[in-house]
Parts: C-alpha cells; sequence; structure tokens
C-alpha cells in the first residue's frame, strides 16, 4: 500500500505530508518495509507490463 492516501487518525491530515509524530513514525515504518511501497499504482502497471513484454519475447525466442 503506498503511503500517499493514508490518513492520519491523529491528526487527520494525509500521511505523506508528516505533519504529527505519528504521521512520520507511519511514513518511515512504510517506507522501510517495502521498496515498492513508494510506488505509485500506474508506476507499478507499468512494470508489470513491462516484466510481462519481456517475459513474452523470451518465450518467442526459444519457440
Amino acid at each position: 500500500m503506498t503511503y500517499d492516501r493514508l490518513v492520519c487518525a491523529n491528526c487527520a491530515a494525509p500521511v505523506s505530508e508528516g505533519r504529527c509524530p505519528v504521521c512520520r513514525a507511519n511514513r518511515e515504518r512504510l517506507q522501510q518495509e517495502s521498496f515498492l511501497g513508494g510506488l505509485n499504482p500506474m508506476a507499478l502497471i507499468a512494470l508489470l507490463a513491462v516484466l510481462v513484454a519481456a517475459v513474452a519475447l523470451l518465450a518467442h525466442q526459444t519457440a
């Protein structure tokens, strides 16, 4: 999950802004959990499309 869409229960601000200590702690935790956590959904879809194309090209060359 990307943290740019999360809302803090403590201050009701977006977690990505880091207005309060709770926001900053959760933002830091989410950044450390996953290297793909910081990517937006469109970047993940583009990465998936590139991987599918690469596998299709590899399968075409071996056949």
